[in-house]
């Protein structure tokens, strides 16, 4: 199977180079930097490095990031996509895990959880980031019937079918993307697995500031709002609902 790392990148000159020494060899050959009109030297430095890029003219947003770094994958004919955040937050090196259960056939998405085995993982993590996390997972847990340890990690890997089988263009252009995805892998029952990464908290680590990050929260809660009302009326939210159904079987709801 053809596996593509994607690096949806904004102004990661100085954390891109820790980045790409992490990544195993075997997949660098087939690593996609996204660029998202950075204003420092992010796109010069990846391209010394020899990693493929592709520049947004304008700064179009993380989720608008991400929508081409997949959209680019399969038209790459990848099988696999996996993003890892090029800020050296998350472990590169655990890359051939993550991407593991869905070689194996397990899962069609992988999430690299930060608090897999507890608190240990997120010791460096902010406090009111860690508190937010789990209020928000503990909520969508209840809501989902699932028993995720964490929503909110940006370290992660889908089956190509997924993507395909998805909505992923219609989602939002901001952060709200990665939690629209997930919705809409619960909807259609795709199957998701999780494995544990370290991760790190330093002054060059992207991070949202207070107010994008009350706007994910309530935009988190909004969300699911809108995949109970589409338990009752999927015509609302089509968006949710995937083109496709899983491999393997249909996707009947609930």
């Amino acid at each position: 199977m053809k596996v593509i790392i994607v690096l949806p990148a904004y102004n990661a000159e100085r954390t891109l180079e820790a980045t790409w020494n992490e990544i195993p060899a075997s997949f660098r050959s087939h690593t996609l930097l996204v660029d998202d009109a950075s204003t420092d030297k992010t796109v010069s430095l990846a391209r010394s490095l020899g990693i493929e890029v592709i520049r947004h003219r304008t700064n179009k947003g993380y989720g608008a990031n991400q929508k081409t770094c997949y959209r680019e994958a399969l038209r790459r004919g990848a099988d696999v996509v996996a993003m890892l955040h090029p800020d050296y937050q998350y472990d590169g090196t655990r890359l051939p895990a993550l991407i593991d259960p869905i070689l194996r056939g397990d899962a069609d998405l992988v999430l690299g959880s930060r608090l897999r085995h507890g608190r240990g993982l997120a010791r460096q993590m902010p406090w009111w980031r860690y508190v937010g996390n789990r209020f928000l997972t503990y909520c969508q847990n209840t809501v989902y019937s699932q028993i995720l340890s964490e929503y909110h990690t940006g370290f992660r890997a889908f089956h190509a079918h997924f993507l395909r089988a998805s909505r992923f263009e219609e989602n939002a252009d901001g952060f709200l993307f990665d939690q629209q995805i997930l919705a809409q892998a619960i909807v259609g029952r795709f199957r998701i697995a999780e494995i544990a990464v370290g991760c790190r908290y330093f002054d060059d680590v992207s991070s949202i500031d207070l107010p994008t990050a009350l706007r994910y929260g309530f935009g988190s809660i909004e969300l699911l709002f809108q995949y109970l009302i589409h338990q009752r009326r999927p015509d609302c939210y089509a968006y949710l609902a995937p083109r496709l159904p899983r491999e393997g079987g249909e996707n009947e709801e609930p």
